[in-house]
């Protein structure tokens, strides 16, 4: 287990008997959202960054540390995707907050 990491007080089939159903519906909702999109204009949605950003946490969520003491949660890994990176204040607010991701590709951080 990383460290820092909070041991869940439930089993692993307490863990599985209560949330199962509740993370059975977020991946059917993300399945649907999946084929919506493969319904759509393809070169749209290849490059939009949040599009990109979605496949790629999905790709993370697989992705299990080779050693548990010393990785990232996928939360954390994820999260880190996701978040903006620069620790330079902005002249002025802008929108990218409201999006869900940040672009970074835009800026060639990928």
């Amino acid at each position: 287990m990383p460290s820092g990491v909070i041991p869940s007080p439930k089993t692993g089939r307490e863990l599985v008997d209560e949330y199962f159903i509740e993370n059975r519906t977020r991946l059917l909702e993300i399945a649907a959202f999946l084929d919506r999109l493969d319904r759509t204009d393809a070169t749209l949605v290849d490059r939009d960054y949040r599009v990109r950003a979605f496949r790629e946490a999905l790709r993370l969520l697989e992705d299990r540390p080779a050693t548990a003491a010393e990785a990232q949660t996928r939360v954390e890994r994820i999260q880190h995707l996701l978040s903006d990176p620069t620790t330079e204040p902005l002249e002025k607010l802008d929108v990218k907050s409201a999006r869900g991701a940040y672009d970074r590709w835009q800026l060639g951080v990928a």
